[in-house]
């Protein structure tokens, strides 16, 4: 089975996407952890490490990838999420 390399929005970092935790905003504008990697809509890539999140955190970098505020209640989903992978 081929490898799906995706980029990690922080670090830049390539890897597969199974390694890399994804928050999609759907069609609806509702912006989520999904933990199935499955779920449609604009997907974005996060390493595992908390290093990445503080980051993205920080810099809000979500906000700048789906080009719209993104409520504290994702920031804190995704670092529930990246606490419970490692």
């Amino acid at each position: 089975m081929e490898e799906r390399l995706r980029m990690c929005i922080v670090c830049r970092t390539m890897k597969d996407k199974r390694d890399l935790i994804r928050i999609v905003k759907d069609k609806e504008g509702n912006i989520f952890v999904d933990e199935t990697g499955k779920k449609n809509g604009r997907g974005a890539y996060i390493c595992n490490n908390p290093e990445c999140f503080n980051k993205l955190q920080k810099q809000k970098i979500l906000n700048k990838t789906f080009k719209t505020n993104v409520d504290e209640k994702v920031y804190e989903k995704l670092k529930e999420t990246i606490v419970e992978h490692r």
